[in-house]
């Protein structure tokens, strides 16, 4: 057996070609270009990479975009003031609050302070529900960039055994209640569970959410699953080593090249929705 690999990178590409043409067609009907604004507090250079990499995915497909960078000691109630400015921006049409923030925010208080209509990184409380329970609502970017990669290579969902590895509010959780609302029987655990390798010999879909470098095992994976990594780290290495697997699973996310593109593809096809929205 020969892994198929779930290119990410390819098909976020191909995407941004749609995206592009949905651009043109909104702004040449006289609409306002969509725009997106982020949000960086402080200096971390990863963090700065990721937010540039996202005003470059903008600029590909034609939308607008906002950068704002504050202070390191920026506070809980400045940085709210600078969201309630973004939210009542017409010309914003997504705010995205690059995490983490320094530690003395109170980084949920100013996720939930965003405009749930301009939540396109599917960060707030509120989302979170509305997705959950199966109503309209923008989904956390990167488990959403996850499930439009799955529907793309015909990925089956239904009644299949999904073990997420991870519980963060803005990636295991929400994956999990998409997963679950697309017929699969989900199973969540974490760094603490106990006998974690026997939960992953049990599953189907293998979804690597923890932000621990090679936490999952290869040989803990059973034969013909699909593996899906969400994470990476330096060197180049996910949440599941990979050692052997292309020989003996049915699917598997490049490290990198899979996930991460389609992040920043969710996140800006969302941002788009959302302006298609506010034009109507």
């Amino acid at each position: 057996m020969s892994a198929q690999m779930l290119d990410g990178k390819s098909l976020a590409k191909n995407r941004e070609q749609q995206l592009k043409a949905s651009v043109e067609r909104l702004t040449g009907q006289g609409g306002r270009k969509p725009a997106l604004a982020t949000i960086l507090v402080g200096d971390d250079p990863s963090s700065a990479t990721y937010v540039q990499m996202k005003v470059n995915a903008c600029e590909r497909v034609g939308m607008g975009s906002q950068s704002i960078v504050l202070p390191i000691d920026t506070t809980t109630e400045q940085l709210l003031l600078e969201i309630k400015r973004l939210n009542n921006d017409p010309a914003v049409n997504g705010i995205l609050l690059q995490h983490p923030v320094p530690e003395q925010i109170n980084e949920r208080a100013c996720f939930d302070a965003i405009a749930l209509e301009k939540d396109v990184d599917g960060v707030t409380t509120q989302g979170f529900g509305r997705m959950a329970m199966g109503e309209k609502a923008f989904g956390s970017a990167t488990p959403a960039g996850i499930m439009t990669l799955l529907k793309h290579y015909n990925v089956e969902m239904e009644g299949k055994h999904a073990v997420v590895v991870g519980r963060s509010p803005i990636l295991g959780k929400p994956m999990a209640a998409m997963l679950l609302n697309a017929n699969a029987t989900v199973t969540v655990c974490h760094s603490r569970t106990v006998d974690l390798a026997q939960q992953v010999k049990q599953a189907d879909i293998v979804i690597g959410a923890v932000g621990q470098p090679e936490l999952i095992k290869a040989q803990w994976i059973k034969d013909g699953a699909v593996v899906i990594d969400a994470g990476y780290h330096a060197g180049g290495i996910g949440d599941i080593e990979k050692h052997g697997l292309e020989n003996r699973v049915k699917a598997m996310t490049p490290v990198p090249g899979g996930v991460g593109p389609m992040t920043i593809n969710a996140l800006i096809s969302q941002t788009l929705e959302s302006a298609q929205l506010a034009n109507l």
